[in-house]
């Protein structure tokens, strides 16, 4: 008698590997500018002040990102010791 388990079959399809990376830092930028009266000047300061936060914030999540990762990672590292 032949148990169906016992029968051949193909093999399995290797496993695709995912790499989840963080993000790559780019240099944070600033919009040029020649303000010439006050309230040019006062615009310029909350475009460049919108511009570090957003900058800043791009920062912080490749950061956490990393942060992440190597949290994730360690525990696994340290199966093989």
């Amino acid at each position: 008698m032949l148990l169906s388990g016992c029968a051949s079959a193909p093999p399995s399809p290797a496993p695709t590997l995912i790499v989840n990376r963080c993000a790559t830092p780019t240099p944070c930028t600033l919009p040029a500018s020649s303000p010439t009266t006050n309230g040019e000047l006062n615009l310029q300061l909350e475009r460049t002040e919108a511009a570090w936060a957003q900058c800043a914030a791009e920062v912080d999540a490749i950061i956490l990102c990393h942060e992440t990762s190597h949290e994730k990672a360690a525990p696994a590292a340290r199966a093989f010791d």
